[in-house]
Order: C-alpha cells, then structure tokens, then sequence
C-alpha cells in the first residue's frame, strides 16, 4: 500500500485546511488510519486516528475540538480537516496506517506500517 498526502499549504491564523491521503497498491477499508505532524527540529508526533468504522476517533489534546479525521473506504482516502488554525500547527502532516485487521487506535507511530511522504502546512500570525 502506497499513501499520498496532500491538501498543505500556506494559510493564515484562524484559517482551515483539509489534508487528504490517498491509498494505492491495496485497500485500507481494514487498516486503522492516523496522521502524524513534525515541526522542525522536532520529533513527529500524533495528530488523529480512526478505525475501520470510522468511530472510536482519537485525537491528540492540542488539535481536540478544532480537527476532524475521516475516511471514506470507498474512495481509499482518509481525511484530515482542520480548523481554527494556530502558527503553532506549522509542520509537516504524515499520513500512516497500521497494517490490515489490527484494530487499535494507536498514538504511536511505531504502531504504523504504511507513511505517505508528508504534505507542508504553514500557519502565518
């Protein structure tokens, strides 16, 4: 399974942004989706989850009540909308999922098998 990331982009403060990753090479419809964000200089660190059937949403504390993670098995592609958004939200966003038929939720990125190749988003003040 391959991932592709994209919707980044240069926005202002309080703007929204909605990050799409695609999946090729295979379905994801049995794979737990998460994004992941990196700031420079900094380690990557959790953003969202979301299982197969699209309940059990997990989302880290500094992105709670301002984004939304999605996933429309049909189309392959999980989703991630963002609003209300902060300079502190610059980063680059990753997509990831879990290998096929396990079905935790996870905050770790080593839990992840598949990794798109990162979409830039910059938040200007």
């Amino acid at each position: 399974v391959q991932l592709q990331a994209s919707g980044g982009g240069l926005v202002q403060a309080g703007d929204s942004l909605r990050l799409s990753c695609v999946a090729s090479g295979g379905t994801i419809s049995r794979n737990v989706m998460g994004w992941f964000r990196q700031a420079p200089g900094n380690e990557r660190k959790f953003v969202a989850a979301i299982p197969w059937s699209g309940s059990r949403r997990n989302y880290a504390d500094s992105l709670k009540g301002r984004s939304t993670i999605s996933r429309d098995n049909a189309r392959n592609t999980a989703y991630l909308q963002m609003n209300s958004l902060k300079p502190e939200d610059t980063a680059v966003y990753y997509c990831a999922a879990r290998r096929a038929n396990l079905n935790g939720v996870s905050l770790v990125s080593g839990d992840y098998y598949y990794w798109g190749q990162g979409t830039q988003v910059t938040v200007s003040s």
